[in-house]
């Protein structure tokens, strides 16, 4: 198969490099992801357009989304990156690699977590269960629709990732053994 590697600044459509200049600036590099998708003119300015937009889901449950949905999908990047950043949205070390698990120790987060587990291994076909657990934590239609589009964004970067294979460019998060992953 192809080896992909990681375009630099010079090698991008100029509008990619300004916002590689932008990612410079707020974190300190590019991330190895973020400049693979500058391959596309147009792609990473709309990614992070889809990814920054307004939502009703808080941060934490954005990164518990995202720690899940990189899990049943198996991509490491998406794994480390959000280890890192669930991190510095407060979770600890332990409560990363339960919701990695598949699991919350907090109910409404559980809820959270086991339905977008469902999403995504059944391709949207969610236990019906897990949605009626969702709503009884006190979810709503419009949190239902951000959880969707939230699986949705990760997906695409752990495709990204997994076919690609760049280098990831943050600590490795630890591997979880398939027996100790409840995706049910």
């Amino acid at each position: 198969m192809k080896q992909f590697k990681v375009p630099a600044r010079d090698e991008v459509a100029p509008a990619n490099q300004a916002i590689f200049d932008n990612l410079t600036k707020a974190l300190g590099f590019v991330p190895n992801l973020y400049a693979t998708i500058g391959y596309s003119d147009n792609g990473l300015s709309r990614y992070l357009a889809y990814q920054n937009a307004k939502t009703t889901l808080s941060n934490r449950e954005k990164e518990a989304v995202n720690l899940i949905v990189s899990q049943v999908n198996g991509c490491i990047y998406c794994q480390s990156a959000h280890t890192v950043i669930g991190k510095m949205n407060g979770f600890t070390d332990e409560q990363v690699l339960d919701i990695r698990r598949g699991q919350s120790g907090i109910p409404k987060l559980d809820a959270l977590v086991k339905l977008a587990a469902s999403i995504t291994k059944n391709q949207g076909r969610a236990d019906a269960a897990l949605v009626d657990a969702f709503f009884a934590q006190g979810y709503t239609n419009e949190n239902l629709i951000d959880l969707i589009l939230q699986v949705a964004d990760k997906v695409a970067m752990n495709y990204v990732h997994n076919l690609t294979q760049v280098p990831v460019d943050f600590p490795l998060a630890l591997k979880l053994e398939l027996a100790e992953i409840n995706l049910n």
